[in-house]
């Protein structure tokens, strides 16, 4: 079993029922293979949780930075990067749903390290308010903690057939514009 599957199923399991809820067992059944088979690929569940966290974040992030570089305007740019969010977290793409997950009842030191990942792939939404012509005394990081809390919870209304993800993104964007 590869790496890149195992990653695929956990990040799939995880998604599906939480970090908690899953174990390396069901994992491992999943994945054709014995539980202390896992352990050659990663040494601990939270090695695996932060591989698969790191995943989500490398997938999102690539999508969100090659939209931005087709945009010109700030506005623009900030559209472009929330319907590449959207689009991660939307279409069945476990990786990038897992960034989004719960992290408050895990390991305190896992917790530390995937809060870090996150605000790395964040920075990238602190840059791009940071651009914006937002009114005088707005708080920006409220501002943007509010878009990213919209689009992080959009997974749990949306519904496959209603509207696109870019219809979404576009419309949450000009509701805080």
């Amino acid at each position: 079993m590869s790496r890149k599957k195992l990653l695929a199923i956990s990040a799939h399991r995880f998604a599906k029922g939480g970090f908690e809820a899953t174990s390396m067992r069901d994992i491992a059944g999943e994945a054709g293979m014995l539980v202390g088979s896992m352990y050659y690929h990663f040494p601990s569940k939270n090695e695996l949780i932060a591989a698969v966290y790191e995943a989500g974040v490398v997938e999102i992030g690539a999508a969100v930075d090659a939209a931005v570089t087709r945009a010109r305007t700030p506005w623009a740019r900030l559209e472009a990067a929330c319907v590449a969010h959207l689009d991660a977290l939307l279409s069945d793409k476990a990786h990038a749903a897992v960034m989004t997950a719960d992290l408050s009842r895990l390991d305190p030191h896992l917790r530390r390290r995937l809060v870090v990942m996150r605000d790395g792939y964040e920075k990238r939404f602190v840059e791009l308010v940071t651009a914006l012509p937002l009114p005088a005394g707005t708080d920006r990081t409220l501002w943007r903690l509010q878009l990213l809390g919209a689009l992080n919870w959009t997974p749990t209304w949306y519904r496959p057939g209603g509207k696109s993800p870019a219809a979404i993104g576009k419309a949450l964007v000009a509701a805080l514009r």
